[in-house]
């Protein structure tokens, strides 16, 4: 997790069940926004039966843990998720089920979950999006070098030949 982040509840609202209301990033970091995940394989097709949303939940998180790790990230990492449920009154108690499975519990990210009729693939009953933050990357040496201060040089430059008069 980065070092420069600071979760927290203010006492002047009601606790939320399971997410953070506020995430604070300072100092050198990356962020990181990733795309929205579907519950789908590497064939690009939904998981479990038509209509199981369990299961293509669990995969949207699972694909999402995936993105994460392309980029050296973790859940621990992550501190803004956004969900999209499709039948919001049925799926919301697995949703949360799931969603304990991946999220630090001590310090879980800030959260929107809505209730959408549906999703922009047919078929597909849950999505999750996530942004992460992460330490900066210290520079490279080469990138070092090309932001140094160039040196004088002790050589003296070249007199310009003087032109002709005509």
């Amino acid at each position: 997790m980065a070092g420069h982040l600071r979760f927290l509840n203010p006492k002047t609202i009601a606790p939320p069940p399971g997410y953070s209301y506020v995430v604070e990033t300072s100092g050198a970091v990356r962020t990181i926004y990733l795309a929205g995940q579907l519950g789908v394989d590497m064939d690009n097709k939904f998981v479990g039966e038509p209509g199981d949303f369990r299961a293509q939940c669990i995969q949207a998180h699972d694909n999402l843990t995936l993105a994460l790790e392309a980029v050296g990230a973790t859940w621990a990492d992550v501190v803004k998720i956004n969900n999209f449920l499709v039948d919001i009154a049925d799926n919301i108690a697995v949703y949360r089920e799931i969603r304990g499975l991946y999220l630090n519990a001590k310090a879980p990210p800030v959260s929107t979950t809505i209730g959408v009729p549906d999703l922009a693939r047919p078929g597909g009953l849950f999505e999750i999006e996530a942004i992460a933050v992460l330490p900066a990357k210290p520079a490279s040496r080469a990138a070092a070098k090309a932001k140094a201060p160039v040196k004088a040089s002790k050589k003296k430059p070249k007199k310009k030949p003087k032109k002709k008069k005509r």
